[in-house]
């Protein structure tokens, strides 16, 4: 049974919630000392926790000492605050400093269990994502833990001590980069430089000096000598990404290099040798750019020696909460946001979403998130899931699955705008809390009460 910490000096709300609580192996604490000695001792996942403890059960000092104290010692604890019916000002302090979500007294049974469930299995995803997160590659950077994710860097951990040139294949922001790079860490060459340069962004008349470099007076404004990316990259790696868009008068010079390992730069007439490894990239078919002429044949059986295929995101769903924690933790600390996690409605969204622009759109919207989010944790709102998956639902002429569809969507829009609150959640709907916890019991809505 799951340990749950209760936390009251009123023995007689003590004996109402272990009964309303019977499923858990529950704990109970009377003080903010007790409290934190069962924290140490038992490790509880949720904790309820009734703001007014001695010596100041009037007010809420304690109480709250005691949240800050708890999520000190262990900051990934769900902590549920108990307030008097007067007492929303303290309810939500307590919310800014880190806590799972309040209840207001008297206590209903369905309600609590139903908030403290939540809080249990939200608390078991995100133990889940941690763990697999702190095995899923994060050294290498290749993050994740889906059976492709896991054939890619097995095949990177075995290439990389070798010298072949290596393809990577996949869609635009699928992590080739990430990948070439991980070849690079692993290898013998990890000490010496990475140098990557993207074959597409620069302009055909500019790519040829950018990859070899120039002698002085070689053209108009060549003022200096000036070593090119495949000089930059000695003893290293050279990542050549989209080489399918590299000009096909420049492919010739590409292969010589490849195979003689020597190089001569813009208006150079001397030989210079080169020791470079080689990683390319591309999101085209350049078997049909060879059968079409616009690539050459001899270069493409040098640059794949081996070809390494990188998934969509779309086709490892397992990989993406892993991906969106491993983002949320980085960019919250870089720019300093007390952003410890996502909602059920944010998980149900990032779980939905196709990912047509894949890792380099989910780390994109992830840092925008942790910046907009005013909570500790990021919801579907933040996400800016709302009116793109609005306009996905098919809606069915039953009227009882349009009327469900309907108040779905009303509840999980109004969970976003008051950020969490269940009570101002409520009133925007005009409903009651209870009813309001009703209908999300009643429509499995994936959202964090």
């Amino acid at each position: 049974m799951e340990k749950l910490l209760i936390v009251d000096d009123d023995i007689g709300i003590q004996k109402q919630l272990k009964w309303s609580l019977a499923d858990y192996e529950v704990v109970l604490a009377d003080s903010r000392q007790s409290t934190i000695a069962a924290v140490r001792r038992h490790e509880p996942k949720v904790v309820t926790l009734d703001l007014g403890l001695p010596p100041d059960a009037a007010n809420a000092s304690e109480g709250l000492a005691a949240l800050k104290e708890i999520l000190e010692i262990a900051p990934h604890t769900k902590v549920i605050v108990i307030t008097g019916n007067d007492d929303r000002t303290n309810a939500l302090k307590a919310i800014e400093m880190g806590a799972y979500d309040f209840y207001q007294k008297p206590v209903d049974s369905d309600i609590i269990n139903v908030i403290v469930s939540r809080a249990f299995s939200l608390s078991t995803i995100e133990s889940d994502n941690r763990s697999m997160k702190s095995v899923a590659g994060c050294e290498s950077g290749i993050i994740g833990s889906s059976e492709s994710i896991d054939r890619l860097r097995v095949m990177v951990q075995r290439i990389a001590p070798t010298e072949i040139t290596a393809l990577l294949l996949g869609e635009s922001g699928t992590g080739k980069e990430v990948t070439a790079k991980a070849i690079h860490s692993v290898s013998n060459r990890s000490k010496s430089p990475f140098v990557a340069i993207n074959c597409a962004s620069i302009p055909e008349n500019l790519l040829e000096s950018e990859l070899f470099g120039f002698e002085k007076g070689a053209f108009t404004g060549a003022h200096k000598t000036t070593l090119g990316k495949i000089e930059c990259a000695q003893g290293g790696t050279l990542f050549l990404d989209e080489i399918g868009d590299m000009p096909y008068q420049l492919q010739a010079k590409l292969l010589r290099f490849l195979q003689e390992k020597v190089i001569e730069r813009l208006g150079g007439r001397k030989e210079i040798p080169v020791d470079v490894r080689v990683v390319c990239a591309t999101n085209q078919n350049l078997e049909e750019m060879v059968a079409n002429k616009t690539f050459r044949e001899d270069l493409f059986y040098r640059i794949t020696e081996i070809t390494l295929n990188i998934p969509p995101l779309r086709d490892r769903d397992e990989d993406v909460l892993i991906l969106a924690n491993f983002f949320l933790q980085q960019y919250a600390a870089e720019y300093k946001r007390n952003v410890k996690s996502f909602a059920n409605d944010a998980m149900y969204g990032l779980k939905s979403h196709r990912w047509p622009g894949n890792i380099r759109e989910l780390q994109n919207k992830v840092k925008s998130a942790v910046i907009m989010s005013t909570t500790n944790q990021v919801t579907a709102f933040d996400l800016g899931f709302f009116d793109k998956e609005n306009a996905e639902y098919e809606l069915s002429l039953n009227l009882r699955t349009v009327r469900e569809q309907a108040e779905t969507i009303a509840i999980q829009k109004a969970y976003a705008l008051t950020e969490g609150n269940m009570s101002k959640a409520s009133e925007l709907l005009g409903i009651t809390r209870p009813t309001l916890y009703s209908l999300i019991e009643k429509y499995g809505i994936a959202i964090n009460v």
